[in-house]
C-alpha cells in the first residue's frame, strides 16, 4: 500500500524530481502509518494482496470476457424475430466465506448483461435473468471458482 501511495503521489505531480520523490516518500509513509493506526490495516494485508494480485487480475480479465460474451448473447436474443423470452428468477447458495467475495460475485452477476442480482443475504443469492438460457450454470460459474481460489490463498 505504501508503494501505491507513493506512485499516486508521483502520478498526480506530473513530473519526477528528487524533491518531489523525497516529499512523496514522507507523505506516503504518513498515510501508511495513518491507515495502520486508525483504519485497522496491517502490513500482513499487503503480503496477502500481493499473493492474490494475479488471481484478482485474472478475475478482472475473465469478467470482461464474460461481459462481452453476454453482450453478444443478449444482442442475438433481442434482434432475433423468432426468439421469445422466458425470464427466470434463480435462487442459489455459494460456499464463499468472505463478504468481499460474495459482494464481488453479486456485482459481477449484475454487470453481466441479462442478469441482475436482486438479493444477497448471507450466502443465498436471488438473481433475475432475462431468459432461462442465461440462468443455466449460474450457481457453478467461473466467477465462483475463481473467487474460491482467491479465498484459499492465505
Amino acid at each position: 500500500m505504501y508503494i501505491i501511495f507513493f506512485l499516486i503521489w508521483i502520478i498526480f505531480n506530473g513530473q519526477f524530481t528528487l524533491e518531489i520523490a523525497a516529499f512523496g516518500l514522507v507523505i506516503a509513509g504518513a498515510l501508511y502509518l495513518f491507515i495502520c493506526r486508525f483504519l485497522d490495516y496491517r502490513p500482513a494485508d499487503d503480503i496477502l494482496l500481493c499473493k492474490r494480485f494475479f488471481l484478482l487480475l485474472h478475475y478482472a480479465f475473465t469478467l470482461v470476457v464474460e461481459i462481452l460474451k453476454a453482450n453478444g448473447t443478449v444482442f442475438r436474443m433481442i434482434y432475433s424475430e423468432k426468439y421469445s423470452f422466458e425470464p427466470a428468477v434463480v435462487h442459489f447458495r455459494t460456499t464463499l466465506k468472505t463478504t468481499f467475495a460474495r459482494v464481488l460475485l453479486a456485482n459481477s452477476i449484475t454487470l453481466t448483461p441479462g442478469t441482475i442480482t436482486v438479493s444477497l443475504k448471507d450466502d443465498e443469492y436471488v438473481v433475475h435473468c432475462l431468459d432461462k438460457e442465461l440462468a443455466q450454470g449460474i450457481d457453478s460459474s467461473i466467477f465462483i471458482k475463481l473467487l474460491e481460489r482467491i479465498e484459499n490463498i492465505s
